[in-house]
């Protein structure tokens, strides 16, 4: 999950990425609710920032272990959430892929890998309260659970077919069955093949 520092104009959480690779911002948010229905409280990484250390997360692509992508140089708590601070390698591949993606706005997401170590579920609301994680990896992902996790490459434009694309997983995860305005699904003719008498 990562959204950044507040952008100029104040509207909302902005993050920056630059010519060198450097990417800022929050890696999650204090008290936002996630689509798993997760809300990250104030103090969560406390323990696992005392214990690790930046360098000691993961940059990864996609949550996946065989794809790090870059270093975390700097990772703290402040009043909005886990403020993270990094640079993709330029001599891995993918980090330079990743680093055209961003500044294209091809990619825009991060989240985070942990395991709950204190946490509390509301039996009202089904909402689970993270009050003690242990921080796992600090992913760039396609898709974020938490809505407002983005990294804003060069300030681009999120564009129509990203839109489209992320309501329509949005649909698939829920349980929906999206109705594509392109693609018309229509059965198949059955066709019985004959055998030779």
């Amino acid at each position: 999950m990562l959204a950044l520092p507040d952008s100029a104009d104040g509207t909302r959480p902005r993050a920056t990425i630059h010519a060198d690779g450097l990417v800022e911002g929050y890696a999650s948010l204090f008290g936002e609710l996630d689509q798993a229905w997760d809300m990250v409280m104030p103090n969560a990484f406390a323990r696992t920032l005392r214990l690790r250390g930046p360098r000691r997360v993961p940059m990864l692509f996609q949550h996946d272990p065989a794809e790090p992508i870059g270093v975390w140089l700097e990772l703290r708590e402040d009043h909005r959430g886990l403020l993270a601070r990094g640079r993709l390698i330029p001599e891995v591949a993918r980090a330079r892929e990743l680093h055209a993606l961003l500044k294209a706005g091809g990619i825009d997401g991060l989240s985070i890998g942990f395991r709950a170590v204190r946490a509390r579920i509301d039996p009202k609301t089904r909402i689970r309260r993270l009050f003690d994680v242990d921080l796992w990896e600090i992913s760039l992902v396609t898709f974020p659970l938490l809505t407002g996790a983005r990294v804003h490459a060069m300030k681009q434009r999120e564009s129509f077919a990203r839109r489209r694309a992320e309501a329509m997983w949005n649909a698939l995860r829920s349980g929906a069955v999206p109705r594509s305005p392109v693609v018309e699904r229509r059965p198949l003719p059955l066709r019985v093949a004959r055998r030779p008498c």
